[in-house]
Formats: C-alpha cells, structure tokens, sequence
C-alpha cells in the first residue's frame, strides 16, 4: 500500500512541476515594445506639447522627448491621436502604450495608470475675448473645455456650467466664435495659442486658476514608468529638459528630478 502511495506522489510531483515549467512568463511593456519594434504614443493635437509641423510628423516639447525615450529603448515612436475623454480605455485596451501629451496628473489619472514622476508644471487658465474679459462673473458664463481634461474636472467642482470639447483647440475656437463665453484651458497652450500673433489675437489670458503637473501615463504595472524616471532623470540633469523647452519658445517650469 506505501508503495502505491509512494508512486501516487511521485506522480503528482511530476505534474505540478510539469505545470510549473509550462507556465508561461508574464511578457513586460518592454518585452512588448521590443518585439513590435514601436512605442505607440497617444496624444492630442495640443501645441506646444504636441502638434504637426510643416512636414507632417508629431513635433512638441513632449513629441521630442517621447521620440527620444523611444529611441533609447531601441524603438521608433509611433503618434496616434486619442479621444482624450477614452484615454484610459485606449490604454488598457492595448491601442496605446503610453498617454504623453501635457497630462495633469490628477488623483484619477494616477489611480488608473502607471504614472512618470512629474517632469513639468503647468496651471488650468480662463481665456475670454479681449473686449469682455473684465468683470467677468464665472457663475454666469459657460466654459468650454476638452471632455475628461482637469479643465472639466476643475469647472464642475467649482459648479460652472461647462461646455465639453473634442479638445482644446476646439475650446478656442468655440469661445473665438461666440459660441461660449470663456474656456479653460492649460496655461502652456494659452502661452502659444492666443495674444497678438497668434492664431487668436483677440482673446487673452484672465487668470489662472491652480498650480498643476505634468505626467506620462503608462498601463497599471507597466515596467516602462521607471524606465521613463531614469530616461527623464538624464535629461533634466544634462540640460535636454531646457533645450527643448527653449526650441519651441515655451516659458515651463521644470520639475528637478
């Protein structure tokens, strides 16, 4: 009986450990990358962070810095423009491997992904036309911003009446046309979008109304956050944080890593 026992064991160590060596090793965002030979970008078209340059490619302060981790890492960056409401869908649906376009890393972006470590700030800014931007009464007015920005989340906790945009062009524009009274948008695109030679000479900057920061947003475990931090930390030290910002004319507060 022992002997048949004995065997019975045998046999179901031998199963186990044949389960074990068939198990297959979970693959890492990088692992992932590598073999597609591409890291997939989701943005906006959001200047001075990303936007299309007269040669048609992705260029920006963060466009620049994306293309540059991704050639560290061995890849090239693939751009794909996102709804920025779905962002996190698209995330973890595996259409995009990262989330890198001025995003404010609020407590609801930081729960839902993998986040850098912030690398610049920024601020969310009312914007109106130049001729009605005195005396404004905000909880009169209705605010365009981009649907699933901080700019929306901003407005709804302050209980203003928001109008909600496929992005934050398209809230500039709709306050340009009439069609809302102010937007909220981030302090870095109104520095490059509005005021005298820019695409919205008649509308000014009223106020800002927070201090915020930057992140990029990778899937929840993703291992490609770290390496983002060590890539970021190299780039700060060494002065390419400063350069880029100085390439596209940008006053941003660098964040010292």
């Amino acid at each position: 009986m022992k002997k048949y026992v004995a065997i019975i064991l045998t046999a179901l160590l031998l199963v186990s450990a044949l389960a074990g060596c068939s198990a297959k090793k979970e693959t890492t965002d990088s692992e992932k990358i590598k073999a597609a030979g591409k890291l997939v970008v989701g943005i906006t078209d959001f200047a001075p962070m990303d936007y299309l340059g007269d040669n048609g490619e992705w260029i920006g302060f963060d466009a620049d810095l994306a293309r540059a981790f991704a050639e560290s890492l061995g890849v090239k960056a693939e751009f794909t423009v996102i709804d920025w409401d779905n962002k996190t869908l698209e995330l973890n649906a595996g259409n995009i491997d990262c989330i890198w376009n001025g995003m404010t890393l609020t407590d609801g972006v930081k729960a839902a992904m993998e986040t850098s470590k912030p690398y610049c700030g920024n601020a969310q800014v009312v914007v109106a036309p130049k001729d009605k931007a005195a005396g404004l009464d905000y909880g009169a007015l209705t605010f365009a911003v981009e649907a699933g920005s901080a700019a929306e989340e901003l407005a709804q906790e302050k209980g203003w009446k928001v109008a909600s945009m496929q992005s934050q062009g398209d809230a500039l524009l709709e306050v340009a046309s009439g069609a809302s009274d102010a937007c909220i948008i981030d302090q870095l695109m109104a520095g490059a979008m509005i005021g005298e030679g820019t695409s919205y000479p008649d509308l000014v900057l009223v106020e800002g109304l927070n201090a915020e920061e930057y992140g990029v947003g990778f899937r929840k475990g993703s291992d490609l956050a770290a390496k983002l931090d060590a890539f970021l930390d190299g780039k700060y030290k060494d002065g390419t944080l400063a350069q880029v910002a100085q390439k596209y004319g940008i006053d941003v507060k660098l964040i010292a890593r």
